[in-house]
């Protein structure tokens, strides 16, 4: 429940930033303070009334990246700002996400590290979010805060992927099943 009110509350929040009011982007980091909270309460609430489901945390984990997206993107529509530079962030944000979950398919734990992770960016957009709202930055500024942030999420994406393979070969060799693919396509493949 908590998880699709504040995907539904990102949509809102995303479209008034749309709007390109400095009341939107300045309340921006009360909103993703917010945000963070009751994601954190979700989660907390999860685990200690033993609510864990496959759907929630699938749930969970596409309802994050979505809702960034939503929030992240209006920065896009930032006059002067190369409309490029927000929306690489936005889809390196979300490689960087999908490579810590992808670290489960080749049996690491799930990845969190890197300097650009979900608590960092939502600092870094609160951060421009209440800069924009006002008035501190320029276009030029701009392009290099989000340049900024697209070296820091290169790295956190390939510090998950070095990670995550470093933590897989640790752990011995298994056998997991896999789906079929063509013709030739095997049941199980060692790892």
């Amino acid at each position: 429940m908590i998880t699709t009110t504040t995907l539904l509350a990102s949509a809102a929040m995303g479209l008034w930033l749309c709007a390109g009011s400095s009341v939107s982007f300045l309340s921006l980091p009360v909103f993703l303070f917010v945000r963070m909270a009751a994601d954190a309460l979700d989660g907390v609430m999860a685990r200690e009334l033993n609510l864990c489901s496959p759907s929630g945390t699938m749930l969970n984990e596409i309802a994050d990246v979505a809702a960034d997206a939503l929030l992240y993107l209006p920065f896009a529509l930032l006059p002067g700002v190369n409309h490029f530079l927000p929306v690489a962030a936005v889809v390196l944000a979300m490689v960087s996400e999908q490579a810590g979950v992808a670290a489960v398919l080749i049996g690491a734990p799930r990845r969190y590290d890197g300097p650009m992770g979900k608590s960092d960016r939502a600092l870094a957009f609160g951060a421009c979010g209440l800069a924009c709202g006002l008035g501190l930055t320029s276009p030029a500024i701009w392009n290099v805060i989000f340049a900024v942030i697209i070296a820091l999420l290169l790295l956190t994406i390939f510090t998950r992927c070095r990670n995550a393979v470093k933590a897989s070969s640790a752990r011995p060799s298994r056998t997991i099943d896999r789906p079929a693919v063509g013709p030739r396509a095997t049941r199980s493949t060692a790892l």
